[in-house]
């Protein structure tokens, strides 16, 4: 009887198809891995503040304005029945007038939803605004100056329902 070796169905598996099997797969791998690094960086730059390196040189003044906020003993009561309505007193219980009130709806995770506003002094403290968001959870972001100078900040996180 003779000795008969049998080949596989495809073909001898050779180094040469062993190295294309190889290039294929980590082509591949490569391909696909690189591919969704580009997406990931082009659509978000990991950034929350337009210039990061200014925004942490600038920390201590952060850390000075918040002591002399807290030295004032402003208290600040938001109500969010149909707008916002922000009611500034002073230490003594006086209402704070002549400030620029302004604040911002931001969403936690996508500052392309963000909703920037305005209120308006309607006296006795009271800074009024007819602005709303979707429901959902907001961060409310308050800030009051005068003169050019931010005398009151506040970040809130509220669910609108």
């Amino acid at each position: 009887m003779a000795n008969a070796t049998m080949a596989p169905a495809g073909g001898s598996l050779s180094g040469g198809k062993v190295l294309l099997i190889l290039i294929a797969f980590f082509g591949l791998d490569f391909g696909v891995n690189g591919l969704m690094a580009y997406d990931a960086v082009s659509t978000f730059r990991g950034e929350v503040v337009d210039h990061p390196y200014e925004a942490g040189l600038a920390y201590n003044n952060q850390i000075a304005a918040a002591d002399a906020q807290s030295e004032r003993h402003w208290k600040v009561e938001v109500t969010l029945a149909g707008g916002v309505r922000a009611t500034f007193r002073d230490a003594q219980g006086r209402p704070v007038e002549g400030l620029t009130v302004t604040g911002v709806f931001a969403a936690p995770a996508d500052m392309n939803r963000d909703r920037p506003f305005a209120l308006r002094e309607a006296g006795g403290g009271a800074y009024v605004g007819g602005v709303s968001a979707p429901a959902g959870v907001w961060d409310l972001k308050l800030k009051a100056k005068r003169d050019g100078a931010t005398l009151f900040q506040s970040k809130n996180r509220v669910t609108l329902r």
